[in-house]
This record gives C-alpha cells, structure tokens and sequence, in this order.
C-alpha cells in the first residue's frame, strides 16, 4: 500500500506543468500574435534582407511592443546584420531573444522586505485593473513565505470595495484594517499604519481608490496618502506599484507616465496577461519607463500572480 502511493505521487509530479510551460500556456494568445507570425515570416528564409526586417517590425508593433521600443530594437538589428554580426535567420532569431531581454531587464535595487517593519507599499491604479484582487494575491504569496500582512481599506468612496477586501484578507488568512464608508482616506491609513506598529505587521498593503489617471483632485489626494505615510513611518512608503491591466494595451503608458510624475512609482503589476494577445505591452513600459516590473498576473486564481522573471517571460513568448 505503501509503495502505491509513492508511486501516485510521484506519478502527479510528473504530471504537474512546470511554470515555464504553465507561463507558455497563460501567454498563448500572446504567443500567437508575436511568436507564430515571426516563425512564420522566418519559415524557408535563409538570407535576411531589408523585406523581412520592415516585416518584423509590423510584427513587433502590431504585439504592442509600442513604436518607440520597436524602431529602437530594428535600428539595433539592422546594425548587426550591416556589419556583419548577424549572419543568417537563425541569428536573427537569438538576437531578436537577446534585444527584447535586455529591454525587460531593469537596472533596479532588489526588493527587500526585511530592510524595515513594517514594509509598506501603497498600491495605486485605475479603476477596473484588478487592485484590491492583486493585494489579495501579494498577501497569499508573502504569507506562504512566513510574512504577516495587514491589508488598510483606503478606498472608502465604495463600501463595496471595504467589503471586497476584507473577504479577501479572511480567505487569504491576513489582517485588514478598515473604518465607515466615506472615512478620509488619509486618516484610515494614519491609523492602520499605527496598528501595523502596534502588533509587530511584516507588510502592509494600502490599498487606494481606483481613479482615472487624469483626475487631478484624485491625483492630489493619492500624494496626501504618501505625505501622511512619510511622517508614520521613516523611509516609508516603501514601494509604490502601479497596477496595470494588459488587455488595455498602449493605454497603460499614459497611466504609467501620470502616476509616475504624481508619486513617483517604484514598481509595475501588470494583471490579466492570460486574456490579451498584448503581451508586448511588457516590453515597451519597461523600455519606456525603466521602472522595474515586480509581479504579473496570468489567472484568476490565489497563485496566478508571480513575481516577474525576464528571462522566463521572453523565453514563454517565443
């Protein structure tokens, strides 16, 4: 009996997708769009002329690369192949690899989230990203890691959004901090920042109103939010992460650009990656920006949000 089931387990580890191939399936649709039409512009080419590379950069902008970040990667590419550094198709290819890579890899400090307790990151966005959902699944992710976190409803416009986060904190098993419908939602976050202290809290997620990027009073209101922040707790907020949405595809940079110069943004999460075929999106914020990704969001479920990896996410792409 024993034996039976050691070989049952074994047998569902085997079964078990890795997370590079988990990744490949969330980015199908992606893939489709990008990978596919380059492999098919590629098929039966042994010499690279000026056609393919004009080719390959529709290609690049039609996967929401973003014309910026596209002209720069050809105008790389056209250089190696007129001097002679890329010789065939199949260099193209690896060197297509390596260009999007580099743009993906942002020179940026690692996330540390012993260097003070409690860590706080305010979390910001539009309405509609996926926010408070994403705060849910950050708490999930540092709780399997020991972390306690304390999640404070700062979004007191809706009592539904109050509602929303605390079944997440129960299901997730984290502390919530809320007050009334229609509370300042600057004194909420003095208060549970002090609650935080009191019981010792690893990380706190303050999670804000979703607010066109556009909406200046909003806008102004997220910087008083960081000023009350500042004077609880030293160095803190921490990090500030936006939260994206993929299917809005060129969209996001203007959301990233606004919130960027009203509060100076440390970190990107991109969600609902599984349900574009915009997954290029990626690549131009990061070249645009250079504002380190930090998470990205492929499911509905708990574990569907993963810290970012480049070179998983360029390798699951083509």
């Amino acid at each position: 009996m024993l034996k039976w089931f050691k070989k049952k387990k074994e047998q569902a580890l085997e079964k078990k997708p890795s997370r590079l191939s988990r990744l490949k399936d969330k980015l199908l649709k992606t893939r489709q769009n990008f990978s596919e039409r380059i492999n098919h512009l590629f098929l039966g080419k042994k010499e690279i002329d000026e056609h393919i590379l004009e080719e390959l950069e529709e290609i690049l902008i039609m996967a929401d690369l973003g014309v910026e970040a596209t002209q720069k990667l050809i105008q790389n590419l056209t250089q190696k192949t007129s001097q002679k550094e890329i010789n065939s198709i199949d260099q193209l290819k690896q060197d297509l690899k390596q260009e999007i890579l580099n743009f993906l890899q942002i020179e940026a400090p690692p996330l540390d989230i012993e260097k003070a307790k409690p860590f706080v990151i305010m979390l910001v966005g539009v309405n509609g990203v996926g926010k408070t959902t994403a705060i849910a699944k950050l708490a999930k992710y540092y709780k399997d890691q020991g972390k306690r976190s304390l999640l404070i409803a700062a979004d007191t416009f809706r009592a539904a959004a109050i509602e929303q986060l605390e079944i997440w904190a129960e299901r997730v098993g984290a502390e919530i901090y809320k007050q009334q419908p229609g509370a300042d939602p600057a004194a909420v976050v003095f208060d549970g920042l002090q609650v935080a202290k009191k019981q010792e809290i690893d990380i706190v997620f303050v999670d804000t109103a979703g607010r066109l990027h556009t909406k200046i009073n909003l806008m102004e209101e997220l910087k008083k939010i960081k000023k009350v922040i500042e004077k609880s707790i030293p160095l803190a907020p921490h990090e500030i992460w936006l939260v994206l949405d993929a299917t809005t595809g060129q969209n996001v940079i203007s959301q990233v650009k606004m919130f960027h110069e009203a509060l100076g943004v440390t970190g990107l999460i991109l969600t609902k990656l599984d349900g574009t075929a915009k997954g290029g999106i990626v690549v131009s914020t990061c070249y645009t920006f250079k504002i380190p990704l930090r998470f990205i969001g492929i499911g509905e479920h708990l574990p569907d949000l993963h810290p970012f990896d480049a070179q998983e996410f360029v390798e699951a792409l083509l």
